[in-house]
């Protein structure tokens, strides 16, 4: 079963089990379904818990009408699906189409090596950008396409999006760099023109809690060289730091102290507030 992807259909009495001509990756199996929305996350706690699902969930079902599958239903089949990946923990990816069919996508986690947080990754910039920014659309993983190939043929890690020479968020995360004024060190993220990630704002919550100034600023691309710390964030890649952006080095070329306290933050807050699954502690 290692590293093999499982999908069902849901509805409110039943789980059927769909196979689909490509199923090497979340993505492959996401693009061979009508179009809609969809919501990936990693689980914790040997597939008992996740952090933020009630809003992963509620961000799915806000732009869906009419959806096949109730909320509460959909976290009591999600445990039963999981209790084949157990005690390892699983990546999951929860797709509904604009009709309301909901589907459930499963891998086993593959987590990423050590040295990429200890070491940071490389990432480039572009000037593809969401349509619906706010909105999770599996349309975008078409759009995408092209730049993903390119991506994984450069060995690079992460594009990020760009609009009117502002940096705004990766293409399947969130951005932050550290910036300085004066003598205030402050975390920098946009606000506006892009996705709302359930782990930006854990990340938000985090910096705020240790004193340190959030700023709702887009990084502009000529400022650059003026970066001291940057990183990505994603619910299945939690805090990664960026110590590259196209042939920039970030700060000192490795990751920084601030990128380095939020990670060993993150680890804490994840284990303490994650949640459970079935909603019953």
């Amino acid at each position: 079963m290692k590293f093999m992807i499982r999908t069902w259909k849901l509805k409110n009495t039943s789980i059927e089990e769909v196979n689909f001509t490509d199923a090497t990756s979340l993505d492959a199996v996401t693009r061979q379904l009508p179009e809609g929305y969809y919501s990936t996350f990693r689980t914790f706690d040997g597939c008992r818990r996740v952090l933020g699902l009630s809003a992963h969930l509620q961000r799915l079902y806000e732009p869906v009408s009419a959806p096949e599958v109730d909320a509460s239903i959909l976290r009591r089949q999600l445990v039963a699906l999981l209790e084949p990946y157990r005690p390892d923990e699983a990546r999951v990816r929860v797709m509904m189409t604009k009709a309301g069919q909901t589907y459930v996508a499963v891998e086993p986690l593959k987590r990423l090596p050590q040295d990429v947080y200890e070491q940071g990754v490389r990432v480039e910039t572009t000037e593809m950008h969401r349509e619906s920014p706010r909105l999770k659309s599996t349309a975008f993983i078409c759009a995408s396409d092209v730049e993903r190939k390119h991506l994984a043929q450069e060995g690079i890690f992460e594009a990020l999006l760009v609009k009117d020479g502002e940096i705004l968020e990766g293409m399947t995360s969130n951005f932050f760099y550290v910036g300085q004024v004066a003598n205030l060190t402050y975390l920098g993220t946009a606000c506006d023109d892009i996705l709302l990630g359930i782990t930006r704002q854990t990340v938000i919550d985090i910096a705020r809690g240790r004193g340190l100034e959030v700023r709702y600023e887009p990084l502009k691309r000529d400022q650059l060289a003026a970066v001291s710390e940057a990183f990505i964030t994603s619910s299945s890649r939690g805090i990664v730091p960026v110590v590259q952006i196209d042939n920039l080095p970030v700060g000192q070329g490795s990751p920084g102290p601030i990128t380095k306290q939020l990670m060993a933050a993150y680890e804490g807050y994840v284990m303490e507030k994650a949640e459970s699954i079935a909603m019953v502690e």
